[in-house]
């Protein structure tokens, strides 16, 4: 392990800004993060980088978790578990899962990051979240000195939420996960819950779907609506999507036909934020050098010179926007460094 200073992140992230890292450590192996010179703070761990938005030079240590390695740890009658180290791709992590025959993770397809930062988000697209194929992971908890091991009850997953966040330990760099576990059930079922799959596959003529049909047809989705950071530099999905009372859900539908809404289990009603923005007239606009995509009001793109100050301007000149027209405030799932 090299300590290195006055780091270039402009690369190191998808939306592309600028910004350096006064000190910078790259972890390949577990065991380097026991290394004194990690200890000190402020401290930021850091993934593949595309749930960042960074505000300029960072005066303090960035760790960033390249730990390779995937394997099939151990199965029983029902279920595949497999492990991955925090470093792993999780587009090719998942692809190779497909590749071996223990599929699961086909709706995650094309995601953006490491294996590492999925739980801290609890990742999810196209009908499935993390959470459900998820088994335990092992993290490095810098405070403490030691490796701990935490399955999923103890994760506390909620709508792209985790313990990692709720403890604040992502933002103030406490914890580093090393390694993660899934667990694969061998009783597949297709996925189908979202209508854009769906639509897919029959414009294809599949009717019976093998899970490698439904990772394609998820990848072809994605990149219809979604820009590529290495052309266009962004950071996905820009805000959650808002979830209201049943009450508040109904009298927005009725001023607002067309409203998408998503029941949940308790009760309340997700909405969808892309729609929301795009109502309120952000598709495809700019704000100086950054701009809502024109083919997906959710992600926030950066034309080109923009700085964290940029994004800001415009999440907040958004935020505005949706807040006056359907009275809903959106949250932006980015960490802020």
């Amino acid at each position: 392990m090299i300590l290195r200073h006055g780091v270039d992140l402009a690369a190191r992230h998808t939306l592309a800004l600028p910004g350096r890292a006064a000190r910078f450590a790259s972890i390949d192996d577990a065991a380097q993060l026991t290394a004194p010179e990690l200890r000190e703070t402020p401290r930021f761990v850091l993934g593949g980088g595309s749930n960042l938005v960074l505000n300029g030079d960072f005066d303090g240590l960035v760790v960033h978790m390249a730990i390779p390695g995937r394997r099939l740890l151990t199965e029983d009658a029902d279920a595949w578990y497999v492990a991955a180290g925090a470093g792993e791709n999780w587009h090719d992590f998942v692809q190779w899962t497909l590749a071996q025959g223990w599929p699961g993770l086909e709706n995650l397809s094309l995601i953006p990051g490491t294996v590492g930062a999925a739980p801290i988000q609890n990742i999810g697209a196209y009908g499935l979240e993390i959470a459900e194929r998820f088994h335990s992971l092992t993290a490095w908890d810098f405070e403490k000195q030691a490796f701990f091991t935490v399955d999923r009850d103890a994760c506390r997953f909620a709508y792209r939420d985790s313990m990692f966040k709720q403890e604040g330990w992502h933002l103030n760099g406490r914890v580093a996960i090393t390694a993660v576990v899934f667990r694969l059930p061998k009783a597949w079922t297709a996925n189908l819950r979202y209508a854009d799959v769906a639509q897919e596959l029959a414009a294809q003529r599949i009717a019976a779907p093998t899970p490698r049909d439904i990772a394609d047809a998820i990848v072809a989705i994605r990149r219809r609506k979604l820009p590529d950071p290495a052309t266009t530099p962004n950071a996905g999905s820009f805000f959650h999507n808002p979830v209201v009372d049943a009450a508040r859900a109904a009298a927005l539908a009725a001023a607002h036909p067309g409203l998408p809404r998503y029941p949940q289990a308790d009760g309340r009603v997700k909405l969808a934020a892309g729609w929301l923005i795009e109502q309120a007239g952000w598709k495809g606009r700019n704000l100086g050098p950054v701009g809502m995509y024109e083919k997906q009001a959710l992600v926030l793109v950066n034309c080109g010179g923009a700085t964290g100050a940029d994004v800001r301007r415009t999440m907040a000149a958004v935020q505005a926007a949706v807040r006056d027209k359907f009275a809903v405030d959106l949250t932006p799932e980015p960490i802020f460094l």
